[in-house]
C-alpha cells in the first residue's frame, strides 16, 4: 500500500523517452514498468537500467535489450480478430473488389503481429488492392493513405478496409465520406476509443477490438512488485524479442467489439456509461443498439 509511483509521458517522443527512463535510473527506482515509443532505440536505456540492478517490465509493446517481463495481449490474435470480423461483415462480398489495409507503424513491433495475424485470415479470401504501414499511427496519415486508394483503386472497387487501430479508421472513414463511398464499406479498429465505439453505435465502423485495460495494468503492477522485490515472475507464457529470449509474459486475450456487445464489455468493466457513449447527436442509434 505504500508503494510510491512515479509517471512520466514521453508524448511519442523517442528520445524524451530515453532521458526519462535515464533519469529514473539516477532516481534508483526498484522497477521500471515501460511502454516503448520505439522498441529498438530504446534498448539502451533498457541495457542501463539492467546493468543497474533495475527490473524493466515492458508494457503493451515489447521493447528490445535485456527485459525482465512482459504484459500485453495477445497481438497476433488481435490481428485474426480483426480478419475474421472483416471476413463476417464482407460475407459472399469478400471477392467482389479490393480491401484497402491501413497496417500500424513499423517501428511499433506489434504492428507487425497485428498485421501477421490478420493475414493469417485473410490471405485467399480477399483480394488486398493496396497496403499502408501508416507513419506513427496517425488519422491524417491514414486519411492521406485512404484518400491515395480511393483515387487508385475507385470508390466502387472497395468493399472493406482493414484499420489497425480507432485512431487510423476515424480517419479512414472521413477520407471514404470525402470520397462518395455510401453506404460506407466495413471498417475494422482496436482499442475500444470512445470516438470508436461511437462509430461502431452509428455503424460507421464495423468493429473494434476490446483490451481489457484492467487486467494489463494489473499484470504490469503485480510483475514489478515482484521483480522489485527481488522475487522471480511465474508466467506460463515465454516471449522472444529480436535481443532477448525467453522473457516471462502474460498475454491477454482480446475480445471483438461490435455493437452486439458493447453493454457486456466497455459498459460491464466500467471503462465508460452509457451517457458518455450516447451523446444527442447519436441518440437514436444509441437507442436502436438497446443502450438507454
Amino acid at each position: 500500500a505504500d508503494c510510491k509511483v512515479l509517471y512520466v509521458n514521453a508524448k511519442s517522443d523517442p528520445s524524451v523517452q530515453q532521458q526519462q527512463v535515464d533519469s529514473m535510473i539516477t532516481k534508483k527506482v526498484d522497477a521500471i514498468i515501460l511502454d516503448s515509443v520505439d522498441s529498438k532505440s530504446i534498448a539502451s536505456s533498457v541495457k542501463k537500467a539492467d546493468e543497474d540492478g533495475i527490473p524493466v517490465i515492458a508494457y503493451d509493446r515489447l521493447a528490445e535489450g535485456p527485459v525482465s517481463a512482459y504484459t500485453s495481449f495477445d497481438n497476433e490474435t488481435v490481428g485474426k480478430v480483426q480478419g475474421k470480423a472483416l471476413l463476417e461483415a464482407l460475407g459472399d462480398k469478400a471477392k467482389s473488389g479490393k480491401i484497402v489495409m491501413l497496417n500500424g507503424w513499423e517501428a511499433d513491433p506489434n504492428a507487425a503481429m497485428f498485421k501477421k495475424g490478420a493475414m493469417s485470415v485473410l490471405k485467399g479470401k480477399v483480394n488486398v488492392g493496396k497496403s499502408y504501414d501508416i507513419d506513427r499511427w496517425l488519422a491524417d496519415k491514414a486519411n492521406e493513405a485512404m484518400t491515395g486508394a480511393i483515387s487508385s483503386l475507385g470508390k466502387d472497387n472497395i468493399v472493406g478496409v482493414y484499420s489497425a487501430n480507432d485512431s487510423m479508421a476515424g480517419g479512414a472513414i472521413t477520407a471514404l465520406k470525402s470520397g462518395g463511398l455510401n453506404p460506407l464499406p466495413p471498417v475494422t479498429g482496436q482499442d475500444a476509443e470512445i470516438e470508436g465505439v461511437r462509430r461502431v453505435v452509428t455503424g460507421e465502423q464495423y468493429m473494434s477490438v476490446y483490451k481489457s485495460y484492467l487486467d494489463e495494468a494489473s499484470a504490469a503492477a503485480e510483475m514489478a512488485i515482484a521483480l522489485g522485490r527481488g522475487e522471480k515472475v511465474n508466467e506460463s507464457n515465454t516471449v522472444d524479442s529480436p535481443t532477448t529470449k525467453d522473457i516471462p509474459a502474460t498475454l491477454i486475450t482480446p475480445i471483438s467489439l461490435t455493437k452486439k456487445n458493447i453493454k457486456d464489455t466497455v459498459i460491464k468493466d466500467g471503462i465508460y456509461k452509457i451517457d458518455q457513449i450516447c451523446t444527442a447527436k447519436i441518440k437514436a442509434a444509441c437507442a436502436a443498439a438497446g443502450l438507454k
